[in-house]
């Protein structure tokens, strides 16, 4: 069955609960937990528009690296949920090479740049924005106490960012299109 009705009350669990217990489904434990689910999905779409270019990072393609990240995702969601997995150090190294592959292949950052251009930077922007979110609850939620996650983890969600950030670029640059800054009018 796809639903259990337990949750009707406004009430959930988590790996570390109790036979019994149940918490809020507005604990910040929840909401962080929402929001990684919610990048989780969108890099579904991201990965699916990635997978028509034809250019790469280093070895990856830009579908691969959104795969990449949305297996990552689920560590983290099961390390916030009280599980007993981790992304590691490893994944946050191989996060930074992949990015600094990108920085060398881009013309340097002098300003903001307004979102747009190609769909698929379009897509890479909104992972960035999901990720800051994401990335924003998971410390209210560390904060507050309600879950614990490793620094490591807090470190592949703070580069998780920088990736999209990164791969938004890539994918305007690869098509030829110039970055606009804002007029700020």
């Amino acid at each position: 069955m796809l639903y259990t009705g337990k949750g009707d009350n406004g009430t959930t669990k988590d790996f570390r609960s109790g036979p019994g217990e149940r918490k809020s489904k507005a604990s910040t434990q929840t909401e962080a937990l929402g929001a990684l689910d919610e990048l989780n999905s969108f890099l579904g779409l991201a990965k699916l528009r990635a997978a028509a270019v034809n250019w790469l990072v280093s070895d990856q393609s830009p579908a691969a690296l959104a795969a990449w990240a949305q297996q990552g995702l689920f560590s983290v969601q099961a390390e916030v949920a009280g599980a007993d997995k981790r992304v590691g150090r490893a994944k946050v190294t191989e996060m930074e090479t992949w990015i600094a592959w990108i920085e060398g292949e881009l013309p340097p950052i002098k300003t903001f740049f307004v979102s747009g251009g190609t769909e698929l930077a379009v897509l890479f922007d909104i992972s960035r924005t999901l990720a800051r979110k994401a990335e924003r609850r998971v410390v209210a939620a560390t904060e507050g106490g309600e879950a614990t996650v490793s620094l490591d983890t807090l470190a592949f969600l703070n580069r998780l960012s920088s990736l999209f950030y990164a791969l938004a670029r890539l994918s305007n640059h690869k098509s030829g299109i110039t970055e606009q800054p804002p007029t700020y009018a």
